[in-house]
């Protein structure tokens, strides 16, 4: 038990309220874009990485387009990004469990990438 200078019933503002979200971790893109998120599967095949370290620069390039995405913690996976912000990537991550799910994505975290139609 405590000590709780302000009562019994005190409890902090939000932490019970249905919709909080916390302050830690990327910021809030708001809901998923209606009508962009990808309506098929991505491709059937994992790409080669490539040789050379690319990292997230230039991504913009493959906005609304099937992009594999190598992460500097070895990690790799297809994702469709919907919106490019200077250190986030919001966009639909591929999960052969659950489909398409909506992601955030930190650039610095990004090791390289490759675009397709």
């Amino acid at each position: 038990m405590y000590y709780n200078p302000y009562g019994e019933n005190f409890q902090r503002p939000g932490w019970n309220e249905p919709n909080f979200e916390s302050s830690f971790g990327p910021p809030n893109f708001g809901p998923p874009p209606a009508g962009q998120m990808p309506m098929s599967a991505p491709p059937g095949f994992s790409p080669p990485i490539p040789a050379w370290q690319v990292g997230s620069s230039g991504i913009r390039s493959c906005l609304f387009r099937n992009t594999f995405i190598w992460m500097n913690n070895g990690r790799s996976f297809w994702f469709f990004p919907t919106a490019i912000g200077r250190e986030f990537v919001a966009g639909f991550r591929w999960s052969n469990r659950y489909g398409w799910r909506f992601r955030t994505i930190t650039r610095n975290s990004i090791r390289s990438f490759e675009c397709f139609r």
